[in-house]
């Protein structure tokens, strides 16, 4: 279980993730930049507030789920499995190698503390609309499942029959928490394939919407303590986040969903991390 941490604890660790992140791609020569520096936060809130987890028991059976739909922001996700415990963090420079539990995409049967393997965008709100269902039929009313889900991959037909099905069985105890950041790898999501008015297709579906500042960690997890005190319906958590939340160049530029820094360009965010974008002075300084 989690331990009590403060807000300003939380904003280190998330920052603490976004240099592994940094470290991770650079040192992988692949990957994606934008999607996961933008998540820190939520995954902060996560596994350091939210999630009834144990990383010395992955496979607690009273454990809460977390489904990654979106697996190639999956970096985010093993950055904050290390420093929350469940590996040592040095094993997170073997991500994309061969032979490594650290894949591009989260492979359950690799890495205890995975529930799903994911890669095909779109699958994630099934699995977790399903495990959920299995909880209301089995009379699990103690655990939540959460699920990540990408706004650009609300493209896929997938996820709104996923929707349908989830509000159809009044699956109250799944929370959706949508990293709005609005780029997918061709672009602008709203010149792709526009998604809004967002809240109020999500309302149509059937769900109750909440609205929040993905990378204001409090926000994060009042908005997670909020769905879990409502019945009847699933809830989704519209998470407005920044893509390349904390590197100024990478910050709101689609070109970065899929790439990673080079070694200057991680010098670069890595320094701009470590100084907080310029608020104490860096001992490189």
């Amino acid at each position: 279980m989690p331990q009590s941490y403060s807000i300003k604890q939380l904003d280190l660790i998330a920052n603490n993730i976004r240099e592994d992140i940094i470290k991770m791609l650079e040192h992988a020569g692949s990957g994606h930049s934008a999607g996961p520096l933008g998540l820190a936060d939520i995954f902060t809130a996560l596994y350091f507030d939210v999630l009834k987890h144990d990383p010395k028991n992955p496979d607690w059976e009273d454990r809460d789920i977390l489904i990654q739909s979106n697996g190639h922001c999956v970096p985010v996700r093993y950055a904050a499995m290390a420093n929350a415990g469940y590996f040592e963090r040095k094993e997170l420079l073997t991500l994309r190698k061969l032979g490594s539990r650290l894949q591009g995409h989260p492979e359950r049967l690799r890495l205890p503390g995975l529930e799903t393997t994911s890669g095909p965008l779109g699958s994630g709100l099934s699995q977790a609309a399903g495990i959920a269902l299995a909880h209301k039929m089995d009379n699990v009313l103690h655990r939540w499942v959460y699920v990540i889900i990408g706004d650009g991959e609300t493209d896929e037909g997938n996820i709104w029959e996923a929707a349908m099905f989830a509000a159809n069985n009044h699956l109250s105890k799944l929370i959706a928490i949508i990293d709005r950041n609005n780029i997918q790898i061709d672009g602008p999501t709203e010149q792709v394939m526009p998604l809004e008015d967002y809240r109020a297709k999500w309302e149509a579906f059937g769900w109750h919407v909440i609205e929040i500042d993905g990378n204001d960690i409090e926000a994060v997890i009042d908005a997670c303590a909020m769905a879990r005190a409502i019945v009847e319906k699933p809830v989704a958590i519209i998470a407005h986040t920044i893509p390349g939340k904390g590197v100024d160049f990478m910050e709101y530029d689609f070109h970065w969903h899929g790439i990673p820094p080079n070694s200057d360009q991680a010098v670069k965010a890595l320094n701009e991390l470590r100084t907080l974008g310029g608020k104490i002075k860096s001992e490189h300084e």
